[in-house]
């Protein structure tokens, strides 16, 4: 059974565009969605996932402006309200993390704790 659920982040509208041409590249996997999530690590405790992977049997399918999005079901209550940017500076280039559920972040704006 596909559980579909209601979004728990955003993205800016530069993020979407950064992500769709991410999937116009050749060779890109149609079977991958994009996986949104966190794991342990990083400077202060926590490092978000944003990358393209299979969906398991642990996840929640949602999506964002017509991208399938997935997201382990136990990440939810660290993500919740988060918003997804992307910076195409030379200076800062990269996707961005806006938590409000995150006590506190690092420099590289990449880790976090709750």
């Amino acid at each position: 059974m596909e559980t579909s659920v209601t979004s728990p982040v955003t993205f800016t509208p530069s993020a979407l565009e950064e992500i769709r041409r991410l999937m116009k590249a050749e060779g890109f996997n149609n079977d991958h969605y994009l996986r949104i999530g966190v794991k342990g690590g990083g400077c202060t405790g926590m490092t978000y996932v944003l990358g393209f992977e299979t969906k398991t049997d642990k996840d929640e399918l949602f999506y964002i402006d017509g991208i399938p999005c997935i997201m382990d079901s136990t990440h939810g209550i660290y993500l919740v309200g988060m918003e997804i940017d992307w910076s195409g500076g030379l200076n800062s280039r990269g996707f961005t993390f806006h938590n409000p559920n995150a006590s506190k972040t690092c420099g590289c704006g990449t880790s976090f704790a709750v």
